[in-house]
């Protein structure tokens, strides 16, 4: 742990963030976002809300919610660089390939760190340019 972050950690907190509850995600099209997270990522469907353009897919505890959004121009400056998603009994090659299977272009398997320590991952990217990095 680095000084400062000692430091932090010393001081009183009267906020405890416990997980994440959700993530939103501006989508050009609702449903092919849909295929993608439920048909090749695995995720459920929790809530459709159409007379918002807001879907909720459950991802274990947590959801990421799409949300139906005008493209974004290509020059667009985006916020995010990527969202990690865990996946239990993760087999890199076995994820390529059916990543592969999806026409999804997939990067290279590497060890990465992250909240649980060090793991394979891959680096992915939704139909709308938002990176994933697939984790065990």
């Amino acid at each position: 742990m680095c000084l400062p972050c000692c430091i932090r950690a010393a001081k009183q907190v009267l906020m405890h963030i416990s997980g994440i509850d959700h993530v939103v995600i501006k989508v050009a099209d609702l449903e092919r976002s849909i295929d993608f997270y439920c048909e090749v990522l695995g995720c459920t469907l929790d809530w459709r809300r159409d007379e918002i353009g807001l879907v909720h897919l459950r991802v274990g505890t947590a959801f990421i919610d799409l949300l139906a959004s005008e493209p974004l121009p290509p020059e667009a400056v985006r916020n995010m660089d990527h969202l990690c998603l865990t996946i239990p009994d993760f087999d890199a090659e076995q994820a390529r390939q059916h990543l592969l299977d999806h026409g999804v272009a997939v990067g290279a398997a590497a060890m990465r760190y992250g909240a649980s320590g060090w793991g394979q991952s891959l680096y992915v990217t939704d139909p709308d340019g938002n990176g994933l990095e697939l984790r065990g």
